[in-house]
């Protein structure tokens, strides 16, 4: 196999390689400026991600927005998901894709709700079901939200009006809460 080392001005080299199979391999670069993106890139796809469940179930205070325990980790990416606070913030600005499931379950719950909050406050309702409900059921809901990489944070909410107790289920299957960078900013 051969190669090309292109020398910088300053430290550091170009290095292109031919592939390891016979024929031939063409690598266009634009006229104009830009960047080059490798796989060492923050853009979708490696940006910071995580995944959490709730590992045991949780009632909701009825009439009252309530955190979501999303207390394990199925994986965090980039160590910006804090499973004490339920809270994801992360280190990369961007568009972020959100996923949120909650499996409700309990006494006659009439009206029940996910909300996603940013930085303390509701950003966007994604669900919210009524006037009778049954005796649980699933919510899931997705939206894009831009996070600025530093402070901004977001959690996952559930509301109920209920006449009893009412929960969301526990288990990796029931209740998760997940993030993904898209794009950077």
């Amino acid at each position: 196999m051969a190669s090309l080392i292109l020398s910088g001005s300053t430290s550091g080299s170009v290095t292109l390689s031919s592939p390891a199979v016979s024929g031939t391999t063409t690598l266009t670069l634009p006229t104009t400026s830009g960047t080059v993106i490798t796989t060492a890139s923050t853009f979708g796809g490696t940006g910071p991600a995580f995944s959490a469940y709730m590992s045991a179930s949780q009632t909701v205070t009825t009439s009252t927005w309530t955190k979501a325990n999303f207390n394990t980790e199925e994986f965090d990416t980039n160590s910006c998901y804090n499973n004490a606070t339920y809270e994801f913030t992360p280190t990369v600005a961007g568009y972020y894709q959100v996923n949120i499931q909650f499996t409700f379950g309990g006494t006659s719950p009439t009206n029940v709700g996910m909300a996603l909050y940013k930085n303390g406050s509701v950003y966007k309702y994604l669900s919210l079901i009524g006037p009778s409900f049954g005796n649980g059921g699933i919510l899931q809901n997705s939206c894009l939200i831009y996070l600025n990489g530093s402070t901004d944070y977001i959690a996952a909410y559930g509301f109920c009006s209920a006449t009893g107790t009412v929960t969301l289920s526990g288990g990796i299957e029931q209740s998760s809460f997940q993030a993904s960078l898209v794009r950077s900013a």
